[in-house]
């Protein structure tokens, strides 16, 4: 063996010792950085993430509200004497996760977006969350039995006792429909919104949905789409 080669060889057995020997500590540190408003959302690998939540819940909000607000503006008695514009009052009773993932902590994040969308809206007020769940929890009630007239007529007494008047139950439901291939799959996610008015028993219903594949290769995306 030449000298050269023997260098060669030597220097290639020190860089993978040390490749080797730091390795492992690379696989324990972690690093991080702030996003920026224009920055895209990083998309999940194995579920569905900000890069899924935040659209769904912006389209079914708007669809519903637009179709809500026609409705308002067709009935009667849509301002005061003074001419100021009525309000309604949203009571949101939660969210039902029906997917086939569980939603983690992005739960709390859809019931937070899906609120201050409705309450930027002038002809809706929000009741605060603190209000419904302390009712909620006198009652021993379950959102399932709000589709009851007597449960429903019972939350809207216990409310208006702390002066929080009801007009509307807002319900929201997760779901989701998954096509495999190979390995490979597709998962149709739906956000669902349900705005009952308590006075007249009449739902309105919206609904959102994103599709989103998941491959196991990198050519997975080609070969499915």
């Amino acid at each position: 063996m030449s000298p050269s080669l023997r260098t060669r060889l030597t220097g290639l057995s020190v860089v993978l010792l040390f490749i080797i020997a730091v390795c492992p500590g690379c696989r324990k540190r972690q690093f991080a950085h702030v996003l920026n408003d224009d920055d895209t959302n990083m998309v999940g690998s194995h579920a569905a993430g900000a890069e899924t939540w935040e659209p769904l819940i912006e389209d079914a909000v708007t669809r519903l509200l637009g179709r809500s607000c026609e409705t308002i503006q067709q009935a009667s008695h849509t301002t005061t004497s003074d001419g100021r514009m009525l309000t309604r009052s949203v009571c949101f009773v939660g969210i039902e996760n029906r997917s086939s993932e569980p939603i983690g902590d992005f739960k709390e994040q859809i019931y937070d977006n899906i609120v201050t969308l409705v309450n930027r809206d002038p002809h809706f007020a929000m009741i605060s969350r603190r209000y419904v769940e302390a009712a909620m929890t006198e009652l021993r009630c379950s959102p399932e039995n709000l589709v009851l007239p007597q449960k429903r007529r019972q939350l809207q007494t216990v409310l208006e006792r702390d002066s929080q008047p009801v007009d509307y139950l807002l319900f929201a439901k997760i779901t989701s429909g998954t096509t495999n291939s190979n390995g490979d799959y597709q998962r149709n996610y739906d956000l669902t919104l349900e705005l009952l008015n308590v006075h007249t028993g009449e739902p309105l219903y919206e609904r959102a949905s994103i599709r989103k594949g998941y491959h196991k290769t990198v050519i997975g995306k080609l070969r499915h789409y």
